[in-house]
């Protein structure tokens, strides 16, 4: 297409930086009342706009939506005063019973406390209440124990578009779970 798509692409852009939470495709022609398709050519002006080095936002997609986010090597300096006040920190118990839940799931308290030697309710619970972790389950053995996943919460947490996207975990971290289970 050759239209000149530039007021389209910056209708699109005011609207992803009012909004808080990553917009689909399909949300952002609700809310512009343009067509899916020139959308699309929109989100890709967008995403070469902001790809330019002297360019602190990028287009990320973040849970199958797009945001604008700090681009990655500014977030680092950034986020201690800009991160979301209500996330709060998380200790590194949390981080752990957090991180076992993301690689293993779905994974019941029994087994993460093989893995770590220490009951992990506290942390399930903080993690539960920060919506991070969800019950995605029973385990179809006796007592049928709850499985507990991530959340789409976790995802927007750690800008991630997919639990794909987490870093893979080298020989010995990945023989660490193995031997626990």
């Amino acid at each position: 297409m050759d239209i000149n798509l530039e007021k389209e692409a910056g209708l699109v852009e005011a609207v992803l930086f009012l909004e808080s939470e990553p917009l689909t495709v399909e949300a952002i022609s609700a809310s512009t009342q343009l067509s899916v398709d020139v959308v699309n050519e929109c989100v890709e002006i967008l995403k070469e706009k902001y790809s330019a080095p002297n360019s602190g936002v990028e287009l990320s997609v973040i849970t199958g939506g797009y945001a604008l986010t700090p681009k990655k090597e500014y977030w680092e300096t950034l986020k201690e005063k800009y991160g979301n006040k209500n996330e709060g920190k998380l200790s590194r118990s949390a981080l752990e019973v957090l991180s076992i839940i993301a690689y293993k799931q779905p994974i019941t308290r029994a087994e993460i406390e093989a893995l770590r030697g220490v009951s992990p309710d506290n942390m399930i619970r903080l993690l539960i209440e920060r919506q991070l972790v969800k019950e995605v389950g029973r385990r179809d053995t006796p007592g049928r124990p709850v499985e507990f996943g991530t959340t789409k919460e976790f995802l927007k947490f750690f800008h991630l578009n997919s639990i794909a996207e987490l870093p893979q975990l080298d020989e010995t971290e990945n023989e660490r779970f193995v031997l626990a289970r």
